[in-house]
């Protein structure tokens, strides 16, 4: 008998090549193929006439074919399939692409349903690539129809027969690792119900019923996690810090700390002084001044004769770090060094040498900090910048090296606190809410393409004066073939070089580049080598470049408002006035409404609430690993009510039941969600 571990392959109907397809979604076995979740549901049950179609409006419309379809080839790789269908009520004339086959499967005379777009007008209506199945098949119109995520090679309909087929196979193995006391006291369905209708609703309440039960699944398991990662913690003893005389570190400073970055030292310190590990998030807007409340704790480390460490996600990152922090801690007597990937081989020897003897104070750098061959002599301070770019397990990876050191982590990305509370449920929060004075708002505006003209001579402007732009081309498709980033980024580029801006200097930069040549870019790029650069959101975590001053974002609609933030915070970090202009031709109301949260605030905390509010948390931080379970079907939004019911169930099986013996399906369940910070729960 099969169970949840199985191939996909090995599933009937599913042969090598579907499965191969199916891989590249990350499905490989039947757990992840059933949890494969709709990401959103068209209602099709009931049909319109043709007469009622209203123009832009997607409807089913069930209609006899009144005459044989014609074929026309328009050009290399297009061919036209039309055909008109008629009801009692009028006409509709259909228009398929590159579907030739339907000229022998659309039989005149007989009925069939068609789902799509409606258009034309009152006398002539039309529907263009919709889809068709005859009257009496309904797979994909008559019912609630989920809509899935997709790659390359794989379809609708591929992905709903292949999750059809895993339902079938597991009906009588679907384990249910909610204890049954929990489901009943929460009145939850039982979990095969669950998955057979959060696939193939039978209508609107079983739907709800079964995402209310996943949704409450999802968060009672991930709350336990966090619950038991949060009570390994504070059973750890450590030294308690010593106090130090801060106001050294204070007067070497060519600035003074805003009122927010001294809370956030002081609320650190305290950690460091309690006896327990410090874990603790430090989240602030871009230039708020995270670093630093770093820099203050890792001269409170040092000072009190431990080392510490900081770890970057790119190398042009730590050295921005080193070269902003060193000059100050060495005038400290802070002995400071540099490690990462591309380090000579005798470098990372002697650096590896001496912060074993104790002779490095503070080591900052990439991933080279925690491969197997550098050891600490006494590690106290761990510092990650951005990690949400980071998994749990790097974070472990690092603090690994020490005896329990104290953990600071630094996020530009504001989080609302409800979904700090899921994403960094076992940290502390400190939050720097003002940025540093003398800093300027960005402008903001919102435009259609329409505006490329002017916006080009803009860009043309401000280069005169000395400044230089970015523009960031989306990496997402409208069609289920994913864009080559390469592809629109160079040939973007190019154009530009070419036709708009011959006597500027323009670059491009994408995440397919290696590390050395995207770090290139960014280095040539700082030092005004460049006076524009082509981008991908590649350059969302990038080199500080105070001279750049405007950041140019086409089809903005396809970024989240908290990444729209982000991107523009990479301008504006200089003495010029900085502008971030949004170019979007899908000027819907819900895109209207999302891009003008941007032009009205800068504010960071303000634009993740509502970015939480409209999309909910599923993208938040689009394709990036956190290290925490991902949430599928709970949207901390709208479920804030459900999180409350689901935290406070969890707490009462833990009082009950703290190693979970006697509910190991559940501990099984947790222990795999939780795969990433396996060290912190094993």
């Amino acid at each position: 008998m099969a169970d949840l571990t199985t191939d996909i392959q090995t599933i009937k109907g599913i042969g090598p090549q579907r499965a191969a397809a199916l891989k590249k979604l990350g499905i490989e076995t039947l757990r992840d193929l059933i949890a494969w979740f709709p990401r959103k549901y068209d209602d099709r049950r009931h049909s319109k006439r043709i007469a009622d179609l209203v123009p832009g409006e997607t409807a089913c419309v069930t209609a006899m074919i009144a005459s044989p379809p014609s074929v026309s080839h328009i050009r290399k790789g297009m061919d036209l399939v039309k055909v008109r269908a008629v009801d009692e009520s009028g006409v509709l004339d259909l228009t398929f692409f590159n579907q030739t086959w339907l000229k022998n499967q659309l039989i005149q005379g007989e009925t069939y349903v068609f789902y799509g777009r409606a258009e034309g007008n009152l006398l002539r209506k039309t529907m263009a690539a919709p889809i068709v199945e005859p009257e009496n098949r309904k797979e994909f119109t008559g019912r609630i129809v989920p809509i899935y995520p997709l790659t390359a090679g794989v379809s609708q309909l591929v992905l709903s027969r292949s999750i059809r087929q895993g339902l079938d196979a597991c009906a009588a193995i679907l384990p249910d690792a909610l204890p049954d006391e929990v489901r009943q006291a929460h009145h939850l369905c039982r979990i095969g119900f669950a998955y057979e209708n959060i696939h193939f609703p039978e209508d609107e309440h079983a739907l709800d019923l079964a995402r209310r039960r996943l949704a409450f699944e999802e968060l009672f398991f991930f709350s336990i996690g966090l619950q038991r990662l949060r009570s390994r913690r504070e059973t750890v003893q450590v030294e308690p810090c010593k106090a130090v005389d801060m106001d050294v570190f204070y007067h070497a400073l060519p600035f003074a700390l805003t009122d927010a970055q001294r809370r956030c030292v002081e609320e650190a310190l305290r950690d460091m002084c309690s006896g327990i590990p410090m874990n603790r998030l430090c989240q602030g807007d871009v230039g708020s001044g995270k670093t630093m409340v770093a820099a203050a704790c890792i001269y409170f480390c040092v000072k009190n004769g431990r080392q510490a460490a900081l770890m970057a996600p790119t190398e042009i990152l730590a050295r921005q770090h080193y070269h902003g922090l060193a000059p100050i801690l060495e005038r400290l007597g802070i002995r400071c060094a540099l490690l990462t990937g591309s380090s000579p081989a005798k470098t990372k020897r002697s650096i590896a040498a001496q912060l074993a003897a104790g002779e490095i104070d503070f080591a900052i750098g990439t991933h080279a900090l925690i491969t197997g061959s550098v050891e600490y002599a006494d590690l106290g301070l761990v510092v990650t910048d951005e990690q949400h770019r980071f998994g749990v397990a790097q974070r472990a990876a690092l603090a690994a090296k020490g005896a329990h050191p104290h953990i600071l982590v630094m996020s530009a990305t504001p989080i609302p606190r409800t979904l700090a509370l899921i994403l960094y449920g076992d940290l502390e929060v400190s939050v720097i809410d003002r940025l540093p004075p003398g800093r300027r708002p960005v402008e903001t505006y919102s435009v259609p393409g329409s505006y490329h003209p002017r916006v080009y001579n803009f860009i043309r402007k401000l280069a005169s004066q000395g400044r230089q732009t970015y523009i960031v081309c989306p990496q997402v498709s409208e069609s289920e073939e994913p864009a080559d980033e390469r592809k629109a980024v160079t040939a973007y580029a190019a154009m530009l070089q070419s036709q708009i801006f011959p006597d500027l200097r323009v670059a491009f930069v994408h995440g397919k580049m290696k590390a050395a040549e995207k770090d290139a870019v960014m280095t040539a790029f700082a030092a005004h080598e460049t006076d524009i650069l082509v981008a991908t959101t590649v350059i969302e975590v990038g080199v500080d470049v105070p001279n750049a001053a405007v950041m140019v974002i086409e089809n903005a609609e396809r970024f989240g408002l908290s990444q729209l933030h982000q991107l523009r915070g990479r301008v504006g970090r200089g003495s010029h006035q900085s502008y971030c202009i949004l170019i979007s031709d899908n000027q819907n109301k819900e895109t209207r409404q999302r891009l003008k949260v941007l032009t009205k605030t800068t504010d960071g905390f303000k634009v993740a609430e509502e970015d939480l509010r409209l999309r909910g948390p599923g993208d938040f931080f689009g394709q990036r690993q956190h290290g925490l379970p991902g949430l599928k079907v709970a949207d901390i939004g709208c479920d804030t009510q459900l999180l409350k019911e689901a935290q406070l169930a969890a707490e009462d099986l833990l009082a009950q039941d703290p190693d979970l013996r006697l509910h190991p399906d559940t501990a099984a369940r947790v222990a795999e969600l939780f795969t990433q910070a396996a060290d912190s729960l094993n």
